[in-house]
């Protein structure tokens, strides 16, 4: 019966005690543990969220930051682009000014052309290379030589008006770039965490792709300002070069168009001088004429008046050579028919004056016609330079470019 009562299963009191004890440490290491864990987890919550919030700060500054680099490099555009503009519409007006300049040249150059042509039509002693033509040929070549030069200059043009414009095309697109950056910039600078259309995007944590570094970013920028700013200067050069060429060419232009006038004027004197000094020796030579005419006329009367006493002093002297002997005496009647006889030898002589006075009657008919025809040959090259070519050069006009 005693052995009924003790069940081998059954803990000792002790035991019980322990197992009490080793639990309530047990459960208050635990708590313990426990407790060391929240505070812990309190700890680094606390760690985590000012972490959180430092970081936040740290990237809403260097947003803040990029915001204002964007900014200061979108002011810098903004700037080349506006001068870079501007200089290109400027160098557009003296691109006008050189196509004005160039149109300007042809009409000098066919009057200049015209005026050689025309001077092909003078004739005899007249068609030679005077002065006048020296400096018409000159014209021509300085017109052709200013024609190539500003054509040479408005292809330069072109081409730096296709340089402005690449650089302002540059410009514009990094602004385009720049504008959209800043947008989405000003978009994350206004996000928070209450904000609420945030979402989660873990394919956005990635370094690799089309990133570039800070660096290439400024160089980048900085190239299409340096280049904005080179072609700005280039085109500065240009348009001094330009307005350069243009006065120049002005210039040179009117200086030779006067020569070519002053040449025209002085041929023009000349000829009318010659013409005049021609016509005094024709109005000479007619009456030189007139007056040979005049002396044949009385030759031929002269002669005409002598046949009847030649006939009878030559008859009178034929018939007293046959007095007889004593008779045939050198008296006075013989005397003046030798007299007579004597006379009739000049007027042999005139007879032989009469014929050189028509040679010289003749040279002298001949005479007026060459200077008749050298009056018409001045006159004709009269109607050329001064009607023609004068007249016609009074249109040309030369104004600065």
């Amino acid at each position: 019966m005693a052995r009924l009562w003790q069940d081998p299963s059954k803990f000792h009191s002790s035991e019980w005690a322990t197992a009490n004890r080793m639990q309530r440490v047990s459960i208050e290491a635990q708590k313990s543990r426990s407790e060391c864990m929240i505070a812990e987890s309190w700890r680094l919550l606390d760690e985590i969220e000012k972490t959180t919030q430092k970081t936040q700060s740290d990237v809403n500054k260097k947003i803040e930051q990029r915001r204002e680099e964007i900014k200061f490099w979108k002011q810098e555009l903004d700037s080349k682009l506006e001068q870079i503009v501007h200089e290109t519409e400027v160098l557009l007006t003296f691109k006008n000014r050189l196509e004005r300049a160039l149109e300007s040249c042809k009409e000098p150059l066919v009057v200049a052309q015209k005026c050689l042509l025309y001077r092909q039509r003078r004739v005899g002693i007249d068609l030679m290379c005077d002065e006048v033509e020296q400096e018409l040929v000159k014209e021509v070549e300085v017109l052709q030589g200013i024609i190539a030069l500003l054509g040479h200059t408005l292809e330069q043009a072109n081409e730096q008006i296709r340089q402005n414009r690449s650089a302002k095309y540059n410009l514009e697109m990094d602004l385009k770039d720049k504008f959209t950056a800043l947008t989405i910039d000003d978009y994350c600078a206004s996000l928070t965490n209450d904000t609420p259309d945030i979402i989660y995007a873990d394919n956005a944590v990635k370094t690799e792709g089309n990133f570039v570094s800070p660096e290439d970013w400024i160089d980048f920028s900085n190239i299409n300002v340096e280049k904005a700013d080179k072609q700005r200067n280039n085109s500065l050069a240009l348009r001094a070069l330009i307005d350069n060429i243009l006065l120049q060419t002005a210039n040179d232009m009117r200086k030779q168009c006067e020569m070519v006038n002053i040449a025209f004027r002085n041929r023009v004197k000349e000829v009318k001088d010659a013409k005049h000094k021609l016509e005094t020796l024709l109005a000479m030579v007619m009456d030189e004429t007139a007056s040979q005419e005049k002396n044949i006329a009385s030759l031929k009367k002269a002669i005409a008046d002598k046949e009847g006493p030649v006939k009878v002093a030559q008859t009178r002297l034929e018939v007293r050579n046959h007095r007889p002997n004593v008779e045939l005496c050198y008296d006075r009647v013989q005397h003046g028919l030798m007299s007579e006889v004597q006379e009739i030898a000049k007027n042999i002589q005139r007879q032989e004056a009469l014929a050189q006075a028509e040679t010289e009657l003749k040279g002298l008919s001949r005479k007026q016609l060459s200077l008749e025809e050298e009056i018409k040959v001045k006159e004709n090259t009269l109607y050329i330079d001064e009607v023609l070519c004068m007249q016609m050069r009074e249109s040309v006009y030369i104004n600065n470019f």
